[in-house]
């Protein structure tokens, strides 16, 4: 199944009709990643009158396929692995820990 929106902001828009369950209450907040999830976000917070935050991550690749995403990190000291990845590539911890100190130099932390 496809589903196509016209921009971000129409997703979201359609993402809150679907969580209108959550609205107006004070527990709930809206992340969003930049930089696609933040138009994403905004409507989504917007419609249910929750508080928006960015949460900046990035993007911990696979040495020589870059773009191949072995996981994530984020401010807080945040390390997310997809561990089908790391398994199926036998990635040694040492080079999962040099991609992870390069990226953090990139985030400021």
């Amino acid at each position: 199944m496809t589903i196509v929106f016209s921009d971000r902001r129409e997703a979201g828009r359609q993402l809150a009709g679907k969580l209108t369950h959550y609205g107006g209450r004070d527990d709930v907040i809206v992340l969003a990643l930049p930089r696609g999830g933040v138009p994403v976000g905004y409507e989504v917070a917007r419609a249910l009158k929750a508080p928006l935050d960015v949460f900046v991550v990035r993007k911990l690749g696979v040495p020589g396929y870059e773009e191949l995403a072995m996981g994530a990190i984020a401010t807080g000291s945040v390390r997310v692995l997809n561990d089908e990845i790391v398994s199926a590539l036998a990635l040694p911890p040492h080079v999962i820990d040099a991609v992870t100190t390069k990226e953090e130099k990139e985030l400021g932390v």
